[in-house]
């Protein structure tokens, strides 16, 4: 099947799944026309790499994650090295979920204090972006 199809029947973008196929997770064979051919077998790959990105996981996880999966949504196979791999990649995102934790909390203590303090006024805030804080 060409892109086009492909793209149709795992309902991404023909340009994900030329990154896909950039960053090797996918493959293509080239028809006489130069066309990119893909075998049924891709519409599953595709969306093993869908949920697996959903996970949070890389490219690169996810290169070397998928020749242990398995069905769609996918189940892993549990070999020593894989389960290494994801559990080193939870402690990062737990990592970073604490960092963002921590953040959230200082934040919140800084508006507690501000709303404290009373209103004074302040210098204007950039009205182009409504998030933006003075530096």
């Amino acid at each position: 099947m060409r892109i086009g199809e492909l793209s149709r029947r795992a309902g991404v973008n023909a340009h994900q799944l030329r990154y896909y196929e950039a960053q090797g997770l996918l493959e293509a064979d080239r028809g006489a026309n130069g066309y990119r051919e893909y075998g049924e077998s891709a519409v599953l790959r595709v969306k093993q790499i869908r949920h697996l990105l959903g996970a949070g996981l890389s490219s690169e996880d996810i290169a070397y994650l998928l020749p242990c999966a398995v069905g769609e949504a996918p189940e892993l196979l549990g070999c020593p090295e894989l389960l290494a791999a994801m559990r080193s990649r939870l402690r990062r995102l737990d990592d970073r979920m604490d960092k963002l934790a921590r953040s959230r909390d200082a934040l919140a203590d800084y508006i507690d204090a501000a709303e404290r303090t009373g209103s004074r006024t302040c210098p204007p805030f950039d009205d182009a972006d409504p998030e933006a804080v003075p530096a």
